[in-house]
């Protein structure tokens, strides 16, 4: 897949900023913006992108401190009010007024405060994973590992961290779905070890009992959504969504509402598995045009 890679500024000015930019094969074709969680980058949607790119634009930007972005110098500023704004700058700057969000995780809570922040934006939202509640268990593991880590010495050490990290979320997973894993998620260094593709920073962001990268409460920024149309893929193995957190979302939800589970997966579904893939392309064939 070409895509155009589409440096900006951040919403404060300072930082430079990285996006993919995947044209359509219609300009006029709908936008869809993609955003990934907290230890990502915009590598983790290549499996996704590989299945609407052509029909949609696709937008999928590194936040800062990810990536090929910037680090911002103040850790303070990792938290999804700065990144929305970021990514209001993004679209901004590219002139597009309307677009579907897709976000993991933490992208999924910036789609909530971006839509607060700009009503009328989003066509449609997809949440991978996420909701307006989340499970205490699953912001304790990600504590766990989030933060700074020694460089690993090749790419086969590097696979084995994120097995190590991620296995119970991808109990299926073998070696080739490890690297491939590793090679969306790190960086080759220029001695030849391998680093994950982040700001070590990062973790202030999720310490506490409060982390600054989990608003206090975010029900309100929910119930916003209310004739939003709305996707929820969830993992089946999920320690961060609840089953009991989806249904409540459903229950508060007027508009337009689906959900899917992808069986054997946990935090967060790939968005290629053949349920969740499926689901999206059909939601947003109906909602995002």
């Amino acid at each position: 897949m070409q895509y155009r890679d589409h440096r900006y500024r951040s919403a404060c000015g300072r930082l430079e900023l990285a996006a993919r930019d995947y044209p359509a094969a219609d300009p006029a074709a709908p936008v869809l913006l993609m955003m990934h969680g907290l230890t990502r980058n915009s590598a983790d949607f290549e499996p996704l992108a590989a299945h609407l790119a052509g029909r949609y634009r696709l937008i999928v930007p590194d936040q800062r401190g990810r990536g090929l972005s910037e680090w911002a110098p103040d850790p303070a500023q990792y938290r999804p009010d700065v990144y929305s704004q970021d990514m209001l700058a993004l679209l901004d700057g590219l002139g597009i007024e309307r677009a579907g969000l897709i976000g993991t995780s933490m992208g999924g809570l910036m789609a909530m405060v971006m839509n607060a922040l700009r009503p009328g934006l989003a066509q449609a939202v997809v949440f991978n994973d996420v909701g307006p509640e989340l499970d205490p268990a699953g912001i304790a593991r990600i504590q766990g590992y989030v933060g700074p880590a020694g460089a690993m010495a090749n790419w086969i050490a590097a696979a084995a961290r994120c097995r190590a990290i991620n296995a119970q979320a991808f109990p299926d997973y073998g070696d080739a779905e490890w690297m491939a894993f590793a090679r969306r998620t790190c960086r080759e260094n220029a001695d030849g070890t391998v680093s994950f593709a982040y700001d070590p920073a990062i973790s202030d962001s999720i310490e506490g009992d409060q982390p600054q990268t989990v608003p206090p409460d975010l029900w309100p920024l929910w119930d916003l959504l209310d004739v939003m149309p709305v996707l929820v893929v969830r993992g089946g193995l999920s320690d961060l969504l609840s089953a009991a957190t989806e249904r409540a979302m459903a229950q508060r939800h007027s508009g337009p509402y689906a959900s899917v589970e992808v069986p054997r997966v946990g935090h967060a579904p790939i968005l290629d598995e053949p349920v969740a893939l499926a689901a999206i392309k059909a939601f947003c064939k109906d909602y995002v045009a």
